[in-house]
C-alpha cells in the first residue's frame, strides 16, 4: 500500500502567520490568553488566544457572492501557505500556473467546531454589515476548494474537537483507496460568542490560562487559529518530485465512547483502543513501539479539564510509558475542530526538525497525571510520534506520524 507523505504544511495562529513563527513560538513557549475584543461577551472569563489581527493576511471577503467568515479566511491563509510549500498551484483556470494535477484526483478534507459562526452571530445582534445576505454555516472545504479547483472529494468535517483529526484520516484513506493523489486536509477554529458563552456556563473554561495536567488546572482556554497539511501519494510526490517531505501519516484509529455526551468514559478503554488501533495500522504494535524506544513522542489531546487529563494520563502511562509529551494546547489554547490538525502541524515538525521544544510551564503537575512533560528542549528519539484528539460525544481519534523513508 502505498504510504502517505506530508508535503506542504500551512498555519496561521495565535503565534502569528506561518509555520515559521509557530515553530518559533513551540521554542519560546510562552503565551497566554487575552480577553476576547468583544462588547457583548458578558461572560465570567472571556479569555481566548486569539490571532493577532495585523497577521492575518489580506484576503477576499466573499466567494462566488457568498461572504466568508473568520473560520474560512484562516482555513485559506493556511492552505495557500500549505500549497505553496508543497511546491503546487492553483488549477489551471484559476490563480497561479498549470500545476499539472489532474483536478479529479485532487480532494479536500477539512474541519471545524463552529464554521463562520460570527456571520451568523452577527446577525442576531445586527452587528454584521452582511446582515440578512444567506450563507453556509461550514463552508471551509468549498472555499478551499474552490480557490483551488479541486475537482476531487471536497468534505467538511465537524463533530467537535476530534474533527480535524478525523479530516486527516479521510483524506489519507481517499489516497489509500486510490480516489485521490493530493488531499489538502486540515482544520480551522474561530471566536465564537456562543461557543465561548457555552463553555463558560459549563464551568470549563480555566480563569488563567490552558494549563493541561497541572494540579491548579481548572478547565480550558479556547484558541483560534488554522492549521493545514497537504497529504500526498508517495508514489505521486515522486513522480512530480516534491520538494519537501515532512514526514508520513503511519497510522490512525478511530473509536467511540457511547458514554455521556461530554464527558470522558472514566476507563479510557476506547481511547486506549483507538491508540492501539493507530499504533497497529503503522507497523509496529503498541508493545513493540513503547518498548523498543520507535515512539518519540506523544501530542496529547490534554485540555486542562479535570477528568479528561486524568483517563488520558492513565492510558498512556499504561501504553506508552516514559515517552515524552509535548503539549499543544498549553501553548495556543484549544482550538477545538482545529485541534487535531495544529497537533498533527507540531507532530510533522518534530519530525522534520529532529527535536522536541519545551513545554510551556503550567505550573505544578497533577500527581494523577503521571506523564512527562519536558521543560527543555530535547533531540527527538523514536522514529514515529503519536497524536491523540477527542471530542464531545464520545468521539476518539489518534493518529500516527513517522519519519520519511529515503
Amino acid at each position: 500500500m502505498d504510504d502517505v507523505l506530508v508535503t506542504g504544511l500551512g498555519a496561521l495562529s495565535p503565534l502569528g502567520a506561518g509555520t515559521d513563527a509557530f515553530w518559533r513560538g513551540m521554542h519560546k513557549a510562552d503565551t497566554a490568553p487575552t480577553r476576547v475584543p468583544d462588547p457583548l461577551a458578558h461572560m465570567d472569563h472571556p479569555l481566548m488566544y486569539l490571532v493577532p489581527e495585523a497577521d492575518i493576511p489580506d484576503g477576499p471577503e466573499e466567494q462566488d457572492g457568498l461572504p466568508l467568515g473568520r473560520g474560512s479566511r484562516f482555513a485559506l491563509a493556511a492552505a495557500r501557505e500549505a500549497v505553496a510549500d508543497a511546491g503546487l498551484a492553483a488549477l489551471p483556470g484559476l490563480e497561479g500556473t498549470d500545476s499539472g494535477l489532474d483536478p479529479r484526483r485532487v480532494a479536500v478534507a477539512l474541519s471545524t467546531g463552529m464554521g463562520d459562526t460570527d456571520l451568523h452571530e452577527g446577525w442576531w445582534t445586527g452587528e454584521a454589515p452582511a446582515s440578512g445576505r444567506w450563507a453556509p454555516p461550514f463552508p471551509l472545504a468549498s472555499v478551499v476548494g474552490g480557490w483551488f479547483g479541486a475537482e476531487g472529494v471536497n468534505t467538511c468535517v465537524s463533530n467537535a474537537c476530534a474533527a480535524s483529526g478525523y479530516a486527516l484520516s479521510v483524506g489519507a484513506d481517499l489516497i489509500r483507496s486510490g480516489e485521490a493523489d493530493v488531499v489538502i486536509a486540515g482544520g480551522a477554529e474561530a471566536y465564537s460568542r456562543t461557543a465561548l458563552a457555552c463553555f463558560n456556563r459549563l464551568g470549563a473554561i480555566d480563569p488563567e490560562r490552558c494549563r493541561p495536567f497541572a494540579v491548579e488546572r481548572r478547565g480550558t482556554v479556547f484558541g483560534e487559529g488554522s492549521a493545514v497539511l497537504v497529504l500526498e501519494s508517495a508514489t505521486h510526490a515522486r513522480a512530480r518530485g516534491a520538494r519537501t517531505v515532512y514526514g508520513r501519516l503511519a497510522g490512525a484509529g478511530w473509536s467511540c465512547d457511547a458514554y455521556h455526551a461530554t464527558a470522558p468514559e472514566p476507563s479510557g478503554e476506547q481511547i486506549e483502543r483507538a491508540m492501539r488501533e493507530a499504533l497497529r495500522e503503522a507497523g509496529a504494535g503498541s508493545g513493540a513501539v513503547a518498548e523498543s524506544g520507535g515512539l518519540g513522542f506523544v501530542i496529547p489531546h490534554g485540555t486542562g479539564t479535570e477528568l479528561n487529563d486524568v483517563v488520558e494520563s492513565r492510558v498512556l502511562d499504561a501504553l506508552t510509558p516514559r515517552t515524552p509529551l509535548y503539549s499543544v494546547k498549553a501553548l495556543i489554547g484549544h482550538t477545538g475542530g482545529a485541534a487535531g490538525a495544529f497537533a498533527a502541524l507540531a507532530a510533522s515538525l518534530v519530525l522534520h526538525h529532529g527535536t522536541l521544544p519545551p513545554n510551556v510551564p503550567v505550573g505544578e503537575q497533577d500527581p494523577e497525571c503521571a506523564v512527562r512533560l519536558p521543560s527543555g528542549s530535547a533531540p527527538m528519539t523514536g522514529a514515529y510520534g503519536l497524536v491523540n484528539a477527542y471530542a464531545f460525544g464520545g468521539n476518539n481519534i489518534s493518529l500516527v506520524f513517522g519519519e520519511a523513508a529515503a
